[in-house]
């Protein structure tokens, strides 16, 4: 979009044509048209031939005329060069200045994809809060993810030399929401060859494309279809339960979450049993299971069941409890 003094100065090109036409018309008596006709070859200055001979009134006239007419168009040329270089260098200056952020990332997610679901997980990552790098290859997506000032890389997430600018060796996670099964899978691939402790969790528009993806080297697979007919059918089922899940799992809740925390080397709740620790006791937090390091999920753990490092609670409560939960394990 042209900024103000673009526009001001077309402005002025185009009432400068008015006043050139109606002086015409005025001082060497023409017609509109052979008048319209020599405002233009004067203002841009072709040097064709007058259209009736000019006395000195219309010389003076058109001479005016010239200088006023070179005066703008040269103003604005100035202006549009200063933009294009001005942006150009602006765009190069935050790229890189993006880039030297993404190399001091670590334990990062990469989302590969800003389309529908892309933004979805940047807004729950975002809540979270967590560092994150967006790929993207579409002009108009990168436009949109750098006006929310995300970190984003310029790119085809399927070539390895893109997936290593994200930081691809540092990162944590990695989502692949692009458009079609086939470049999931490729990114999937490529993703765990060139890290094989990376949790990736991939798009699939197709059920039958799951497998392949898994084979590929994802994690998890995702089905926005068959989340999207589960969460129907359980409208109609079990409107309750639905209503309960949405409140804990919504990144704007502030009344309830369902959130898994690690339990680290050395916390305070290391080594400790569910009564002992008092996630139930003085925090209301709920604890729904506890997934060992090996993969083992224990359901409703008993009050004398031990978490020890590595283990995975799977709680759900009160926003602020859970923060406060988080806290106090990590205090050690």
């Amino acid at each position: 979009m042209f900024r103000r003094p673009i526009l001001i100065a077309f402005a002025a090109l185009f009432g400068l044509t008015g006043i050139g036409v109606l002086g015409y018309m005025v001082i060497v008596g023409m017609g509109p048209i052979d008048a319209l006709y020599m405002t233009v070859i004067t203002l841009s200055t072709v040097g064709y031939r007058e259209v009736q001979p000019l006395g000195p009134a219309g010389q003076i006239f058109t001479i005016g005329l010239i200088f006023g007419g070179l005066g703008i168009v040269l103003y604005g040329a100035s202006l549009i060069a200063r933009e294009i270089i001005e942006g150009e260098f602006q765009r190069t200056f935050g790229r890189r200045k993006v880039q030297r952020q993404i190399e001091q990332l670590s334990d990062h997610f990469i989302v590969c994809g800003f389309g529908r679901m892309g933004r979805i997980v940047c807004k729950e990552l975002l809540a979270k809060p967590v560092p994150f790098v967006i790929i993207e290859r579409s002009a108009e997506a990168l436009r949109d993810a750098e006006a929310e000032q995300l970190l984003v890389v310029e790119g085809d997430a399927t070539e390895d030399h893109i997936l290593l600018q994200a930081g691809i060796k540092r990162a944590r996670g990695l989502v692949s929401a692009l458009s079609t099964d086939s470049d999931n899978v490729y990114v999937a691939l490529t993703a765990r060859e060139l890290n094989a402790d990376l949790l990736i969790v991939a798009r699939a528009e197709d059920e039958r494309s799951e497998r392949k993806l898994l084979h590929a080297g994802a994690t998890r697979v995702v089905s926005p279809y068959v989340i999207g007919g589960h969460r129907m059918a359980h409208a109609l089922l079990r409107p309750a339960v639905l209503d309960v899940i949405d409140l804990a799992t919504h990144y704007r809740s502030i009344e309830l979450q369902i959130e898994e925390v690690q339990i680290p080397k050395d916390g305070v709740g290391e080594g400790v049993t569910l009564l002992d620790s008092g996630i139930r006791q003085s925090l209301g937090i709920i604890v729904i299971a506890i997934k060992k390091p090996n993969g083992e999920m224990v359901f409703n753990p008993s009050s004398d069941a031990r978490i020890v490092e590595g283990d995975r609670l799977v709680v759900i409560g009160q926003t602020a409890n859970l923060r406060e939960l988080e806290r106090r394990l990590h205090a050690g």
